[in-house]
C-alpha cells in the first residue's frame, strides 16, 4: 500500500501484525503503576473502543500486556510500516492545503530525529506527547485527509473527537490537551487519567504539532546565554582569568547545565554561537549518541578528571566548545568545586515539570536502574531524586559564593528543589536557608531568566520566538525565506527606537549566520525572535513570494514560550509583579483571540516547561498560501497575537511593555489599551 492510501485508510479493518519491540530505539520509561484492577479494565475498554468488536478479543490480552508492562496502553501493533518524517506538502493525500500543512508538522513532531520516545509518540520533555496511542494518530490523519474547508477537527488530549461543519475563516483544528477541573491537576492525576486513555501531556509545542527540534529552542538559549554574559560583563566582577571581556563576550567562559533531549539538546549549540565553553550533563547514552552526531555537541566525554582537564585547557586557549559528559550533572557540580573550576553560567534543563517520571535522573544511580526504580518502588525514587536536588543545590550554592550567575532556566528546578527542601532561599542576611526557615514573604536565591533576561529585555518589548516551515521541504526555499527575513529586519532597524536596537541586531545576526550553525533536524524550519510589526513584515514577504511563484507553502507558528501564549508564574509571567502572574486570562484570551482572527490551527494546553498544574499554555499555526485572504489573516492575527500579552504586561506596570503598547497604539489607531496610573512609593509609604 502506497503513503496515501496508508493515510486515507485509518484504522485497518484487517488488523496487521504485531510489531516487536525495537531496543535501539530510545523509549519512554515505564510509568507509574498506579491504577486499580477495576480501573485497568476501564483503561482496556476505553482503548478497545477505537476497534471493531470483532477484534476485542484478539487484541485485549495484548492490550493487557502494554499497560502492565509500560503502564499505558500505545497500541505499538498500529504503528504505520511507512517511515514517519515531514513530507513536502504535495504528498499528503487531502482536499484542502490547510490541512495538509497540518499532517506535515505532525509527521515531524513525529520522526525519529526528532521526536525524544517515537514509538510513544514522545516529542520532547520525557512526556511531551502528540497523541496517546498509534490509532489516535490514524484517525486523525485520515480525518485530515478527508477534510474540506467547511469542516473543523475537534481534538480533545490526543483523541479526534470528530469533524464538525464550520466555515471556510474559521481553525481546521482546535486542540485542548491536559484541560483539567483544578482540583484534578496534580503529577499523579496526570498519571491516573493519562493511563485511563483519557487525557495526555501536550507540552508545549508537542501536543500542537508545532515543533521544529532542538531549533525551536536554540535561538532563546542563545539570547539568554549572550544576554547572561553582559550582564556578567556590566557587572565586571568576574574573577580574573574567566574570560568575560569587551568585544570577546564568551570567550574562555563556562557555561555548566544538563540535558541533551528534545528541547534541551539545544544548550551545546547555542553555547556554541554565543562563544563560549558548555559542559552538558546528560545520562541517557543514546540522548548523548544523538546530538552527538547530529553535530549539536562537539565532544562526548565519560570520565569526570578527563572533563577536567580538558576544561580547564579550553578555558586557557579561550577556545570555544561543547561538552557532553555522560553521567549526572550533580557529580559535575561537585567535581568542579572540588577542583576549583570556575563556572561562569550555571543553570539546568532536566524536565524537573516530570520529576518522578523520568525527568531527572538522581545522582547515585545508574540510568536503568533509575528506569526500574521510578515504577517498582516510587516512593523510594521520589526521596532519591529529593536527595539529588538538595546535594545539587547545595554544590551549586558553593559555586555562587565564588562569583558564578545561576538562573532557572524554566524547568521548575527552583521549584523542585523547593519541595525538596534544598535550601534554595535566602534569609535576611543572604543566607541560604529551606522553605521551612526562610519565613513567609520569601523570594528565591536565584532569579528565573524569564525575570532576570528573557521578560525584561525581549517579551515586555514584544519580541518572542517566531518560527516558520517551507512546506515544500525544499532547501532552497529555507534560503530564500531566510533572506526575506533578514532584509525585512533590517529595514526596520533603520527606523526602530534605541530600547530593541540589541535585540534587533542580535536577530540579524542569529538569521545570518543560520545557514552556517547548520539548525535543521527534520522539517526546513526556521525561528528568530521578532515583534509583532517584524513578524507580519516578514509574514507578508513569504506571502508574497509564495503568490510570485518563488517558494513554496509556509507555515507559519511560535513556541508557546511567548509573550502572549502563556501563563506561568515560574516562568513566562514570572517578571509580573502586580501579583497576576498566577491567573492565566492572557493565555486563554490570546487562543480565542487568534481562532477568530484568522489561525489554521490552535491549541491549549494545561501544564508544559514547569509541569502539569503550573501553567496554561497555547499557540498556532498558520498556512500561507499566497493569496489576499493568508494576507488578511497574518495581519490581525499576528498583531493580536503579541500585543495582547505587551498589554497585560504594560498593565503590571512593566516599563518596557509600557513603552512598546504606546508605541503600538501610535502605529494602529484602532488600538486603545488601558494605561495604568504609576502610584508614589511616598503614599503607601507615609500610610498608617
Amino acid at each position: 500500500m502506497d503513503f496515501k492510501n496508508a493515510i486515507l485508510e485509518g484504522i485497518p479493518a484487517t488488523l496487521p501484525p504485531v510489531k516487536e519491540y525495537d531496543p535501539a530505539v530510545n523509549h519512554a520509561p515505564k510509568r507509574k503503576d498506579i491504577l486499580s484492577s477495576e480501573e485497568k479494565q476501564l483503561a482496556l475498554r476505553n482503548a478497545l473502543r477505537y476497534f471493531d468488536k470483532s477484534q476485542h478479543e484478539e487484541l485485549l490480552p495484548e492490550f493487557h500486556k502494554e499497560l502492565e508492562t509500560y503502564g499505558r496502553i500505545y497500541m505499538y501493533r498500529l504503528r504505520p510500516d511507512y517511515e514517519m518524517y515531514a513530507r513536502p506538502i504535495s504528498e499528503y493525500p487531502g482536499k484542502c492545503e490547510q490541512a495538509k500543512g497540518i499532517m506535515l508538522m505532525i509527521q515531524n513532531n513525529l520522526d525519529p530525529k526528532v521526536a525524544q520516545h517515537p514509538h510513544e509518540l514522545i516529542t520532547y520533555g520525557g512526556n511531551g506527547a502528540v497523541f496517546q496511542n498509534w490509532a489516535q494518530y490514524r484517525l486523525v490523519m485520515k480525518y485530515l485527509a478527508e477534510m474540506t474547508e467547511e469542516q473543523t477537527l475537534v481534538m480533545n488530549s490526543g483523541h479526534p473527537l470528530g469533524l464538525f461543519p464550520s466555515h471556510k475563516d474559521a481553525p481546521r483544528v482546535v486542540v485542548t490537551n491536559g484541560m483539567m477541573i483544578p482540583n484534578y491537576s496534580k503529577q499523579d492525576d496526570w498519571e491516573k487519567f493519562n493511563a485511563l486513555g483519557v487525557t495526555q501531556y501536550g507540552q508545549m509545542t508537542a501536543g500542537s504539532y508545532m515543533y521544529i527540534g532542538p531549533q525551536g529552542i536554540v535561538h532563546g538559549t542563545t539570547i539568554t546565554v549572550l544576554n547572561a554574559l553582559r550582564k556578567i560583563a556590566q557587572k565586571s566582577t568576574s574573577p580574573k582569568g574567566t574570560g568575560v571581556k569587551n568585544g570577546d563576550l564568551g570567550a574562555g567562559s563556562l557555561f555548566v547545565t544538563s540535558g541533551l533531549g528534545g528541547m534541551s539538546g539545544a544548550q551545546p549549540k547555542a553555547g556554541n554561537i554565543a562563544g563560549c565553553i558548555t559542559v552538558c550533563a546528560e545520562v541517557n547514552p543514546k540522548a548523548v549518541e544523538t546530538r552527538h552526531s547530529q553535530g549539536w555537541v562537539d565532544v562526548v566525554v565519560e570520565d569526570l578528571d578527563e572533563l577536567v582537564q580538558k576544561v580547564t585547557e579550553a578555558k586557557a586557549a579561550t577556545k570555544t566548545i561543547s561538552f557532553a559528559y555522560l553521567g549526572n550533572v550533580v557529580d559535575v557540580w561537585e567535581k568542579f568545586d572540588e577542583e576549583n573550576i570556575h563556572i561562569d553560567l550555571g543553570s539546568d534543563q532536566t524536565s524537573l515539570h516530570n520529576p518522578w517520571a523520568g525527568g531527572y535522573y538522581p545522582a547515585g544511580l545508574g540510568f536503568e536502574e533509575s528506569n526500574e526504580m521510578m515504577s517498582s518502588n516510587p516512593e523510594k525514587f521520589k526521596e532519591k531524586v529529593r536527595e539529588s536536588l538538595r546535594r545539587q543545590t547545595e554544590a551549586i550554592n558553593r559555586h555562587t559564593k565564588k562569583g558564578t550567575y545561576f538562573f532557572d532556566y524554566g524547568n521548575a528546578f527552583l521549584l523542585e528543589a523547593s519541595r525538596a527542601g534544598a535550601k534554595i532561599y535566602k534569609d535576611e542576611e543572604g543566607n541560604f536557608v529551606s522553605g521551612a526557615t526562610a519565613g513567609e514573604d520569601k523570594d528565591f536565591a536565584y532569579p528565573s531568566y524569564v525575570q532576570d533576561i528573557m521578560g525584561p529585555m525581549c517579551f515586555d518589548y514584544g519580541f518572542g520566538p517566531f518560527r516558520w516551515v517551507c512546506a515544500s521541504g525544499k532547501e532552497e526555499d529555507l534560503e530564500k525565506t531566510d533572506s526575506f527575513a533578514r532584509d525585512v529586519l533590517k529595514k526596520l532597524k533603520e527606523q526602530a527606537p534605541e530600547e530593541v536596537q540589541q535585540q534587533m541586531q542580535d536577530n540579524i545576526k542569529w538569521i545570518e549566520g543560520a545557514r552556517a550553525n547548520k539548525l535543521v533536524v527534520g522539517s526546513q524550519a526556521r525561528i528568530l525572535y521578532a515583534d509583532a510589526e517584524g513578524r507580519i513584515e516578514i509574514a507578508r514577504a513569504f506571502n508574497k513570494a509564495i503568490e510570485k511563484g518563488e517558494i513554496g507553502t509556509v507555515i507559519l507558528g511560535r513556541d508557546h514560550h511567548d509573550v502572549s501564549g502563556t501563563d506561568s508564574p515560574y516562568r513566562e509571567t514570572s517578571n509580573i509583579y502586580d501579583g497576576s502572574r498566577y491567573t492565566a486570562d492572557m493565555a486563554i484570551q490570546n487562543v480565542i483571540g487568534d481562532s477568530f482572527r484568522g489561525a489554521t490551527w490552535v491549541s491549549i494546553h494545561n501544564g508544559g516547561g514547569v509541569g502539569w498544574g503550573e501553567v496554561i499554555n497555547g499557540g498556532f499555526g498558520m498556512v500561507l498560501e499566497g493569496n489576499r485572504e493568508s494576507e488578511r489573516r497574518l495581519n490581525a492575527m499576528l498583531f493580536w497575537d503579541v500585543n495582547n500579552g505587551i498589554a497585560r504586561r504594560s498593565w503590571g506596570r512593566n516599563p518596557g511593555a509600557l513603552f512598546a503598547i504606546k508605541r503600538a497604539m501610535e502605529k494602529e489607531p484602532r488600538l486603545k489599551v488601558t494605561i495604568p496610573n504609576i502610584v508614589d512609593d511616598s503614599l503607601l509609604d507615609n500610610l498608617t
